[in-house]
C-alpha cells in the first residue's frame, strides 16, 4: 500500500506542477496558479509525516509498471491543449487513489473538475490564437493538375517540409470517398509537420478525418452553424470580399479570414480582384488573423507586406511552380 500512495503522491505532484506552469506562463493568471501551488504543497505536507516510511518502500528498479509503453503516447502531438489533458486526468486519477489508499480528503478532487473546466474553456480560445499568430505561408491545394494522388501528395509533402505551416484541402470536382481518402494522407502529413490542416467547405468531412478546422467561402454553410457541428475547438477561417464581409465574419466568431482576392486569379473566375486598398483597410481594421490571397507570387509579394499583409496564401505558385521550394524560401524570406 505505501507504494501505492508513494507513486501517485508523485504523479499528483508531477500533474500539478505541470498545470501550474501553464496557469503561470500560458495563461497569465496568477489566482489560478496560486490555487494550484496551494494543492502541490497540501499534498505534500499531508502525507510529509509518512516521508521516510514512503521513500523506504520505494523501488523504481523492480517496479513492473516503468516497463508499461503508454499506448496513446506517440499518437499524441506535443502542444499545449494536449499536455493539459494528459495532466489534468493524471491529477484526477492519482487523487483518487490518494483517497482510496492514504486518507486524502476528496474535496481536492472535486475541485480538480471545477479547475478543468475553468482552464480548459480559457485554452480553447488561447490555443487558436497561439496556433495561428505565427503561421506566415498558407497553401491551398488542389490535385486536379496532377496525374496521381501519389504525385499530388508528394507535392504536398515536399511543401510542408519546405516551410508551409497551414495546409488547405480544397477539392471541388471529387467524390466525397475521394476527398475523405485525400483527407486522411494529408491530416497525417501536416501531422508529421507541425502544420494545420484545414478542409475546404466540407465540414463533414472535416469532422470525419477530424482536421483542425474548416474554410468557408460567402454562400457556404453559415459560420454559426458551423461551429454548432464542429464545436468550439475547430479554426473556422472565411473568405472575404470586402470590409462588410470582414466584419461579419469577425463579429460572427471566425478564427481567421482571408483577404481577396488581391489579384485577378484563374481559381476564381469571374471575381472581381479586391486590390492592395482592401489588403490595408483589412490591416488597420481587422483584430484576428487574415491572410491576403489570389495570384500572389514572389514577383509582387512586397506589393502585398507594403500594404499591411503579414500572410497570405498562395495556390499556383506552389502547386504548379516547376520550382516550389524556390517560391516557398522566397515567400517566407519576405514574410520575416
Amino acid at each position: 500500500m505505501k507504494r501505492i500512495i508513494d507513486a501517485n503522491i508523485n504523479r499528483t505532484t508531477e500533474a500539478l506542477r505541470a498545470l501550474e506552469e501553464i496557469a503561470r506562463f500560458y495563461l497569465d493568471d496568477k489566482k489560478m496558479c496560486e490555487k494550484l501551488k496551494n494543492m502541490r504543497h497540501f499534498v505534500c505536507r499531508f502525507f510529509d509525516k509518512n516521508y521516510s516510511d514512503l521513500l523506504k518502500s520505494r523501488d523504481t528498479e523492480n517496479d513492473v509498471g516503468t516497463g508499461i509503453e503508454n499506448p496513446t503516447k506517440k499518437e499524441r502531438a506535443i502542444n499545449i491543449e494536449n499536455v493539459f489533458k494528459s495532466n489534468i486526468k493524471r491529477l484526477q486519477q492519482s487523487l483518487r487513489m490518494l483517497t482510496e489508499y492514504g486518507g486524502l480528503t476528496d474535496s481536492l478532487r472535486y475541485e480538480s473538475y471545477t479547475i478543468e473546466k475553468e482552464i480548459f474553456e480559457r485554452l480553447k480560445m488561447n490555443i487558436k490564437k497561439y496556433l495561428l499568430d505565427k503561421r506566415k505561408l498558407y497553401l491551398v491545394t488542389n490535385s486536379d493538375a496532377f496525374k496521381s494522388d501519389n504525385e499530388f501528395l508528394d507535392r504536398v509533402a515536399l511543401a510542408l517540409k519546405s516551410g508551409v505551416d497551414i495546409i488547405q484541402l480544397r477539392e471541388k470536382n471529387r467524390p466525397a470517398k475521394e476527398i475523405i481518402e485525400l483527407g486522411y494522407k494529408i491530416r497525417e502529413l501536416a501531422s508529421n509537420f507541425n502544420a494545420l490542416f484545414i478542409v475546404n467547405d466540407r465540414i463533414d468531412i472535416a469532422k470525419i478525418v477530424k482536421a483542425d478546422g474548416v474554410h468557408l467561402g460567402q454562400d457556404d454553410i453559415s459560420l454559426k452553424t458551423a461551429r454548432e457541428i464542429l464545436g468550439d475547438e475547430s479554426i473556422i477561417g472565411i473568405s472575404t470580399h470586402c470590409p462588410d464581409d470582414a466584419i461579419k465574419a469577425q463579429d460572427g466568431g471566425a478564427d481567421y479570414i482571408g483577404v481577396g482576392p488581391v489579384f485577378k486569379t484563374p481559381t476564381k473566375p469571374g471575381r472581381i480582384p479586391v486590390g492592395l486598398e482592401y489588403v490595408k483597410w483589412a490591416a488597420e481594421n481587422v483584430n484576428i488573423p487574415f491572410f491576403a490571397i489570389g495570384s500572389i507570387e514572389p514577383d509582387n509579394i512586397n506589393d502585398v507586406i507594403k500594404a499591411g499583409a503579414s500572410r497570405v496564401a498562395v495556390v499556383r505558385a506552389i502547386m504548379n511552380s516547376e520550382d516550389p521550394e524556390k517560391n516557398i524560401e522566397k515567400f517566407l524570406k519576405k514574410l520575416q
